[in-house]
């Protein structure tokens, strides 16, 4: 409700950090909160109710998420999907080697019978399994979804910040700037802070006499903490580090690749890094169980990794972006020593 300097001068440094159009700058305090707000930005702009997702995504807790995540409302406890969201299907090269073209095709055809507000995607897919979009993907995508007068969002809660390391956001290696993009996690480094950058025609369109405030995004804390983490990613040169970091420990795990058939392929952007596991590289069965094994066993040495895609077989590696090549080594030397063991019977 109230301004002062700290805001000011996170929201400026943060919108820097962005190419025109996207100049407006709403301050929350999750990436769920973020997503949902997108959401509202863009059928307040489009005056139309549907979305556009992709199999398999995940975009926050809330009820309007839970809407458009079939991570969720597709999985155990799960509803199904609402009749106003639209899955197209998911770019996972791995498993279905179409082109990128013929991959937004399935976008376009998901919004030919209805009427779109938005496309929303992650710029590098997480509960998917750790899914590189492939070149291209949402420069196509984009124009389906503007050829009908809908928005594109882009969610950068895991992604953003320098993750990927050869870009501050994940959007940029796709060549295309998104209509609203979200932000969370990285960008309180763990404290609850996130952000929805939009363009100011669409803000502008926003404010229509219901006032949106919120009564802890944005305060004068977290706005210091934002500031002090933009300072820290810049002065320790973190995007830097993620770039070279990110590349070796992709390296080392292709060798990795190479020794053990269970790897059916590595993945990632930077610090941003998925394992895909499987029984037989020919069929490209997933090895869930043995995915299960080997994380629990990873922690038990004091390495956190986790598990993650659609078979539940995907490894995925998001570390600090402080990580140094010792400490990727080992990770290398411990996953190795894992992957070593006797776990045919998993």
């Amino acid at each position: 409700r109230y301004l002062y300097s700290s805001i000011t001068d996170y929201c400026e440094k943060l919108v820097d950090k962005f190419p025109d159009p996207l100049s407006v700058c709403y301050l929350v305090n999750s990436g769920s909160e973020a997503n949902d707000l997108a959401l509202r930005l863009a059928r307040n702009f489009t005056q139309r109710e549907d979305i556009v997702i992709l199999d398999h995504a995940y975009h926050g807790n809330l009820g309007s998420l839970i809407d458009i995540s079939p991570y969720k409302h597709d999985g155990r406890g799960g509803s199904g999907r609402p009749s106003n969201v639209h899955k197209a299907v998911m770019p996972d090269t791995y498993r279905n080697p179409a082109t990128s073209v013929q991959y937004a095709e399935s976008v376009k055809h998901n919004m030919q019978h209805a009427e779109v507000a938005a496309f929303i995607c992650e710029t590098v897919l997480g509960c998917g399994g750790q899914v590189v979009l492939p070149d291209g993907y949402l420069k196509a995508a984009y124009a389906h979804v503007r050829d009908v007068g809908a928005l594109c969002i882009a969610d950068e809660v895991q992604v953003g910040f320098g993750r990927v390391g050869s870009h501050f956001w994940g959007f940029e290696t796709q060549q295309v700037i998104p209509d609203i993009v979200t932000l969370g996690k990285p960008i309180g480094n763990g404290h609850p802070l996130a952000a929805v950058i939009t363009t100011r025609e669409i803000a502008n369109s926003f404010n229509n006499g219901m006032e949106y405030f919120n009564t802890f995004g944005g305060n004068p804390v977290s706005c210091t903490i934002g500031l002090a983490v933009l300072d820290v990613i810049e002065s320790e040169q973190l995007q830097d580090n993620a770039l070279v970091v990110g590349g070796f420990l992709l390296g080392e795990l292709q060798k990795l690749q190479q020794r053990y058939p269970i790897i059916g392929e590595v993945r990632g952007l930077g610090l941003f890094i998925g394992i895909e596991l499987v029984t037989d590289r020919q069929t490209k069965d997933p090895a869930a169980a043995q995915a299960s094994y080997i994380a629990e066993r990873m922690k038990q040495g004091g390495i956190l990794i986790s598990t993650d895609g659609p078979f539940h077989n995907v490894l995925k590696i998001k570390p600090p972006m402080c990580i140094s090549k010792a400490n990727a080594q080992q990770l290398v030397v411990s996953l190795d020593r894992v992957l070593g063991e006797d776990f045919a019977g998993v």
